[in-house]
């Protein structure tokens, strides 16, 4: 185990010093869902904004994207010690055990502090309130937080619904401890929830509701379930909240804010929330079209796609924002720090070449 801090300090902050961000290889267009689902590629960029997604392997687990984007993500930082890792995950290898403890050990950070948080979308964001809270509390010097989802492992791949929307990925950070003023510190946070929505976005079977009944789940229960047009509205206006909710916290205005970095829903809820506050979509970074839905992962996967591209550069400002079943929601804001650029989650999409040269892609 490595040593931490004794104790608190009032001027500790959570500062970002590192980011990576990977996808599995397999990657599937919407060319190939449009023969399993009876649609077409028309009709799938048109609600979502989406042209392919990337997923894993029969027998790959979200551990093994995990401990993959951890694994470039320390080196980015530069560092092979850490005194916690969090892992934000809808999708964990198991019921019981959580994933955070097997990724730890992994990465050769065995003994650490390692737990998962479950908020479905917004967990990356969580995660990051979570990591900013161990480290103001002097409990651990530097975090590692991954958000990683694998939702091709719950969502039925029969759902015409919901089959087009989701991929597979993780994005990660590593968080150091250092004053709240300087570039990367993390702050200004707002966190929120409403349970009695619950059943808006939803696996019904596997937890202990379903398992105290008697009889066999259905197909369906089994299986990831969104009501899309309440979740929409939903997902627009708490978004909209928790982020001027947290710019009036900063004393920041719509206009300080360099790029808005969302929860990376589908493109058509990327835009609306945009344009509720106010802020021109030239400003709203995404890759949903290239990955899907990633989940827990969506966000730390966009900037590593926007550093990588160096449309984030160091002194920027940027508004993170993201919405999740339970339902739950959150924002907060930093200010981007000097980083080694990272590497490309994905190969970028050639426009005649949707799936990119070299990757593998499946039916």
């Amino acid at each position: 185990m490595f040593p931490i801090a004794a104790g608190p300090s009032a001027a500790r902050a959570a500062v970002l010093c590192g980011l990576a961000g990977w996808v599995p290889s397999r990657v599937v267009t919407n060319e190939h869902l449009a023969r399993r689902l009876d649609t077409d590629d028309a009709w799938i960029r048109t609600r979502t904004g989406i042209r392919r997604r990337h997923v894993v392997d029969p027998g790959q687990a979200t551990s093994d994207l995990a401990v993959e984007a951890g694994r470039r993500v320390l080196a980015s930082a530069a560092t092979d010690r850490v005194h916690a890792v969090v892992v934000a995950t809808t999708t964990p290898d198991h019921t019981c055990p959580a994933t955070a403890p097997a990724v730890a050990a992994r990465l050769g950070l065995a003994g650490v502090a390692a737990f998962d948080i479950s908020a479905v979308c917004t967990g990356f964001v969580y995660g990051l309130a979570s990591a900013a809270g161990l480290i103001a509390a002097g409990v651990a010097e530097r975090v590692l937080l991954i958000g990683a989802d694998t939702y091709s492992t719950i969502v039925d791949p029969l759902d015409r619904a919901n089959a087009i929307i989701f991929g597979d990925g993780a994005g990660a950070v590593v968080l150091r401890a250092g004053h709240p003023d300087e570039p990367g510190a993390v702050g200004h946070f707002d966190l929120g929830s409403d349970g009695t929505q619950e059943d808006l976005i939803m696996v019904a079977a596997g937890g202990s509701r379903q398992r105290s009944l008697p009889g066999e789940p259905s197909r369906q229960d089994r299986h990831f379930a969104m009501r899309g047009k309440e979740v929409y509205r939903h997902a627009v206006t708490r978004m909209a909240e928790s982020a001027r909710a947290t710019l009036s916290r900063a004393g920041w205005k719509v206009d300080d804010v360099d790029h808005f970095v969302p929860h990376q829903a589908n493109l058509r809820i990327l835009h609306s929330v945009a344009d509720d506050l106010g802020l021109t979509r030239e400003r709203c970074v995404t890759h949903v079209e290239s990955v899907g839905n990633t989940g827990a992962a969506s966000i730390p996967l966009a900037l590593a796609d926007a550093a990588a591209g160096r449309m984030i550069r160091p002194g920027d400002r940027l508004l993170l924002t993201a919405f999740g079943g339970g339902l739950t929601w959150g924002s907060c804001l930093l200010t981007w720090p000097a980083l080694p650029a990272p590497a490309h989650p994905y190969d970028p999409c050639d426009p005649h070449d949707p799936c990119g040269q070299g990757e593998r892609t499946t039916s």
